[in-house]
């Protein structure tokens, strides 16, 4: 069975799902592969720059970032 993805984003907070560890950004989010169970996923985006940070975790995430793109 394929996993459906559901992302949630805050609009007012530009930086959902990303985490800056010591100064490098990480994308965190949860996976629910059956209703009764969830597992959660961290991947280490490899900048210290929030902007390629965003637009990393969009492509990862196959959303439209602010710019439309």
């Amino acid at each position: 069975m394929q996993p459906t993805l559901s992302v949630r984003i805050d609009p007012d907070n530009p930086n959902h799902h990303l985490w800056n560890n010591h100064g490098t950004w990480w994308l965190h989010y949860t996976v629910h592969p059956t209703p009764h169970t969830k597992r959660r996923v961290r991947l280490s985006l490899r900048t210290r720059d929030v902007v390629l940070a965003r637009e990393r975790r969009d492509l990862l995430l196959g959303i439209e970032g602010e710019d439309g793109a």
